[in-house]
C-alpha cells in the first residue's frame, strides 16, 4: 500500500480506516508486520487467523448495528443531525487518545487531510439520507458499488467486468425491477421493493464518497503517523457538519438521551470498529480483510431485520448476495494481480502464502 492505486482494491469493501492508521505505523499495510513474525506452525497459524476474523466480524457487526441505531435516533434529531452527533462524538473521542501534532506538516498535508475530511463528511451525510429513506441493508449494497468500481478500475483487468456485470444484476434485482423468483410477487412496500429512488440516488453517492474516502485514506495515511490523520479528518467533517445538523435540529440535539445515542452511535460505527480492524489488520493478511468486509450488505441486511423490522424476500435476498459474490471477487482478483506483478517485478515467481522473510 504505497500509492493510492494500490490502496483502493485493498480497502475497497471495507472501512479504510484502520489501513490508514496502519499505513503510518511502519506496518506494511497486508496485516503482517506485528508481532511474532516467526513463522507459527499450521495449527497456531489457524488459530493467529481465526482471532482476527473474529475481530473483523465484530467490527462489521458493529458498524451496521451501529447505522441501525442511528437510523432509530433520526425521528429525534433528523439525518443530518445523527451524522453531526456521530462525527462531532467520534472527533473527539480521537483527538483525546492520539492527540495529533499541528505542526511539521506542509500545505500539501493539510490539503489532504481537508480533502479526506471532505470525503469522510460527504460519505457519511449521503449514507444517513439513503437510510432514512430505504432499508438499512439496500442503502449499503448499493453503497458498496463505489468502493466496488473503484477495484474494478484500479486492477484493469476483463475478469472484473465480470464481477461488475454480477454486481450490476444484483443492483436490478434489488430495485424491483428484475422478475420475481419461483413466480413469488412481491406486494409493495414489502422488502426493498419499490425503493425510493431519492434514497437509491442518495445511496449511490454515498458510494462515489466512499470510494474518494478509500483514496484519501491511503494518501493521509503516508503523511500522517499513527490515526493522527484520521482524528484530524475526523474533525474536519465534523465541523462540516455541524451547521447542516444545527439548521435540521437545532436545540434537538443538546436533549441528553439524544447526546446519549449519538455517542452510541459513534462509539459502535466508528470507534470501536477503528478499534477492531486496527488489530485484526496487524495479523490478518489486508486482501482477506477485504473480503471479509465484503459481507456488510449482508451484515446490514441483518440489523435491518432485527432492529428496524426490515424484511427480506427471497429475490432481495439474493440481490444481496450477488453484490457480495462481486465484491469479493473483485477484491480476490485484484490481490492476485499485485502479488503476481511484485512477483514479476521481483525477477520470480509470486509467492503463495506468507510474504517472503516470514
Amino acid at each position: 500500500m504505497n500509492d493510492s492505486r494500490s490502496a483502493a482494491p485493498t480497502a475497497a469493501v471495507g472501512v479504510p480506516e484502520a489501513v490508514a492508521a496502519l499505513d503510518g505505523t511502519g506496518h506494511d499495510g497486508t496485516g503482517h508486520g506485528g508481532p511474532g513474525r516467526g513463522g507459527p506452525g499450521r495449527g497456531d497459524a489457524r488459530r493467529t487467523t481465526l482471532g482476527p476474523v473474529a475481530l473483523v466480524v465484530a467490527g462489521g457487526l458493529s458498524v451496521q448495528f451501529g447505522a441501525a441505531v442511528a437510523v432509530l435516533l433520526m425521528p429525534r434529531a433528523g439525518a443530518l443531525g445523527v451524522v453531526t452527533l456521530r462525527l462531532a462524538a467520534a472527533a473527539l473521542v480521537l483527538l483525546v487518545v492520539c492527540r495529533p501534532s499541528l505542526r511539521g506538516h506542509s500545505r500539501a498535508d493539510w490539503g489532504t487531510v481537508l480533502a479526506f475530511g471532505v470525503a469522510m463528511g460527504a460519505m457519511n451525510t449521503l449514507f444517513y439520507q439513503a437510510a432514512d429513506r430505504i432499508p438499512l441493508g439496500a442503502a449499503v449494497t448499493l453503497e458498496v458499488l463505489g468502493p466496488l468500481v473503484l477495484s474494478v478500475v484500479a486492477s484493469r483487468r476483463l475478469l472484473n467486468l465480470v464481477w461488475a456485470g454480477l454486481a450490476l444484476c444484483g443492483v436490478v434485482l434489488l430495485s424491483g425491477m428484475g422478475p420475481s423468483l419461483f413466480g413469488q410477487g412481491r406486494e409493495a412496500g414489502a422488502g426493498f421493493d419499490g425503493l425510493d429512488p431519492v434514497g437509491a440516488a442518495y445511496a449511490l453517492a454515498a458510494g462515489a464518497m466512499w470510494a474518494a474516502y478509500i483514496v484519501f485514506s491511503a494518501r493521509t495515511g503516508r503523511r500522517f503517523p499513527q490515526a493522527d490523520g484520521l482524528a484530524l479528518a475526523l474533525a474536519v467533517a465534523a465541523v462540516l457538519s455541524l451547521p447542516l445538523g444545527v439548521m435540521e435540529s437545532g436545540s434537538k440535539l443538546l436533549v441528553p438521551s439524544t447526546l446519549g445515542l449519538g455517542a452510541a452511535v459513534a462509539l459502535l460505527s466508528s470507534v470501536l470498529p477503528y478499534t477492531l480492524e486496527l488489530m485484526a489488520l496487524r495479523r490478518l493478511p489486508a486482501p482477506t480483510f477485504a473480503v471479509l468486509m465484503s459481507l456488510e450488505p449482508a451484515i446490514a441486511a441483518m440489523a435491518g431485520f432485527l432492529i428496524l423490522d426490515q424484511a427480506l424476500s427471497t429475490t432481495d435476498a439474493l440481490a444481496i448476495a450477488l453484490v457480495v459474490g462481486a465484491s469479493m471477487g473483485a477484491v480476490r482478483a485484484t490481490a492476485r494481480r499485485g502479488r503476481m506483478e511484485k512477483g514479476t517485478s521481483r525477477g520470480r515467481r509470486p509467492v503463495r502464502g506468507n510474504r517472503e522473510g516470514h
